[in-house]
């Protein structure tokens, strides 16, 4: 069968020929018709995640197919091969069954974006109904799916933030209460964070962290009042401004900030096939989209240094 095979970190992936899988104990062969790229995959393709592999490998977390039985299903975390294959053998705990009226393109596009905010408030921030959603990095995919999510979810009150101002009221209509301008002076951005955490804050989902959440963590630090600080958990996604931070850890001891993270290693593989089902389920009811660009797996290559605001997706078989 044909897949997306990596041989090196430095150069894309080429479509090759590869032995077909075979299902082991509590597996199913899915014949695979979508896989997105994301920026996961391009990461761990490209030896920069922290999960990823070692070459030669095929690249992909994800995607849509069709079980033997022909019923239609996203699947994720297949065995020995990435999603960028024919077919592949996935456990069957990794299965999401998708609804009818969602098409494989959005589903295999919205799984990734979707799930990264649909995960950290579910399952990692124990979000409850009515509380107050800060989206750190709101103006790209994921930060888009998430006022949407957040607001699905009942929050009371969303947050966005974002460098380019022009954005604002776009992401105010997809939901956002409220914005913060990230370029802005260092000391200016403290307080105005600070004004937002005054009003009531409960749960941040940082994509950025970099300068931004060490913005924001500054701006959490209490003075020691007699009556503790509310909760505040910081749930970090990515660092698209910067892997590291200066951090005071008086922040700590002043605050009621609980930092955690979001991501493969944080969450276990059952629990992001939760926020996947989830999310899947609600794409209709909620109106969630994603720009997408579909191409045939075919050509990967010439795809893969593309740069796009949308998500491509690989069509692997005939639909």
């Amino acid at each position: 069968m044909k897949a997306a095979v990596v041989t090196s970190f430095d150069h894309p992936p080429r479509l090759r020929e590869v032995e077909a899988p075979t299902a082991l104990e509590d597996e199913v062969i899915v014949t695979v018709r979508a896989t997105a790229l994301s920026q996961l995959v391009r990461a761990q393709a490209s030896g920069k995640h922290y999960s990823s592999g070692t070459v030669p490998m095929v690249p992909g977390t994800d995607g849509v197919g069709l079980l033997p039985s022909g019923q239609r299903v996203y699947f994720a975390f297949p065995r020995r091969f990435g999603a960028m294959a024919e077919a592949v053998a996935v456990p069957a705990a990794n299965i999401v069954m998708l609804p009818g009226d969602l098409d494989d393109i959005t589903a295999a596009a919205i799984a990734n974006p979707g799930m990264s905010s649909w995960a950290a408030l579910t399952e990692r921030a124990a979000f409850q109904r009515g509380e107050s959603v800060l989206i750190n990095g709101a103006n790209g995919t994921s930060g888009r799916l998430a006022i949407q999510i957040a607001k699905h979810l009942e929050a009371s009150r969303v947050i966005a933030t974002a460098r380019n101002t022009a954005c604002e009221t776009e992401l105010r209509a997809l939901g956002a209460d409220d914005f913060v301008a990230l370029q802005q002076a260092p000391d200016t951005l403290v307080a105005d964070f600070r004004r937002k955490i005054s009003q009531g804050v409960d749960i941040v989902l940082d994509y950025l962290w970099g300068s931004p959440a060490e913005a924001f963590l500054k701006a959490a630090t209490g003075h020691g009042e007699s009556e503790a600080a509310p909760r505040l958990r910081f749930v970090n996604i990515g660092s698209l401004a910067g892997a590291s931070i200066n951090f005071n850890a008086g922040t700590l001891r002043s605050s009621g900030l609980e930092l955690q993270g979001s991501g493969l290693g944080s969450l276990s593989h059952a629990a992001l096939i939760r926020a996947i089902a989830g999310l899947m389920q609600a794409v209709k009811p909620a109106g969630l989209t994603v720009d997408t660009m579909v191409r045939p797996l075919s050509e990967v290559e010439s795809v893969w240094t593309e740069n796009s605001e949308a998500r491509f997706v690989f069509t692997v078989s005939k639909p």
